[in-house]
């Protein structure tokens, strides 16, 4: 383990005081539970890296909006918002944990192994946020900002208030504000090996469907959310000619 961890802080490009701190940050549940199989909540808790995704994540959202507060001076509250809920979503921090190859350092049991767990994208985000807390509480938050700045770097750059719309969200509101049904969605179809799937996914409203597809299921929810605000915007444009 400690020759996977060195290589690990390598490619974070950073080195651990406390080594023990990125060891628990790679350490699923499943691991835990299967190594110290009848052991109490509190050891396997203090082995295992869910309390350390929680921190994380609130060290990741503060750097992130730091950085949108002082990179965009001109946008508003709503915009800024936006451009943060994409950027510390799992689909980005999956994206950016897969480009680093965290999956193949990450300690998970068998069970999960076998189902694919290296891959799957809850996995990879939380680990990435386990490993931001990780490096906050070994160096402080100035040191976790930098890494945080460092890993998300392409995805901070391209960010913008129209890539980062919340296609699920802006229909949901579409249809409240004239007092209809929340949308439903329903996973049709999953295709392909566990490590490329593709979801087909449809969105239900009161008066319509779309269909969407994407390489995750909120991908896919969010084309089909997509075509269904353009539907119905073409809907209503009809209505009021």
């Amino acid at each position: 383990m400690q020759k996977s961890l060195a290589k690990l802080e390598k490619l974070l490009d950073y080195k651990f005081r406390d080594l023990k701190l990125l060891e628990r940050a790679v350490t699923h549940r499943s691991w835990a539970y299967e190594e110290i199989a009848g052991g109490t909540e509190e050891e396997i808790r203090k082995l295992q890296n869910e309390t350390m995704e929680f921190v994380g994540d609130s060290v990741l959202g503060l750097a992130v909006a730091e950085y949108l507060y002082e990179s965009n001076p001109n946008l508003s509250e709503g915009d800024l918002t936006l451009m943060k809920h994409h950027l510390v979503s799992t689909e980005t921090l999956a994206k950016v944990a897969k480009e680093l190859g965290l999956g193949n350092f990450m300690r998970v049991g068998k069970g999960e192994e076998k189902t694919g767990g290296r891959r799957k994208q809850a996995l990879l985000a939380d680990t990435l946020e386990a490993i931001i807390a990780a490096i906050f509480f070994d160096s402080g938050y100035i040191k976790a900002r930098y890494f945080v700045k460092k890993v998300l770097e392409k995805e901070l750059i391209k960010a913008t208030p129209t890539s980062s719309i919340d296609y699920k969200t802006l229909l949901q509101e579409t249809l409240q504000a004239n007092k209809r049904e929340a949308p439903t969605y329903n996973v049709l179809k999953t295709e392909g090996p566990p490590h490329n799937r593709t979801f087909l996914v449809e969105a239900v409203w009161d008066t319509g469907k779309t269909k969407g597809k994407g390489s995750s299921i909120k991908s896919a929810e969010m084309q089909a959310a997509d075509l269904a605000l353009k539907k119905i915007e073409k809907e209503t444009q009809q209505l009021n000619q």
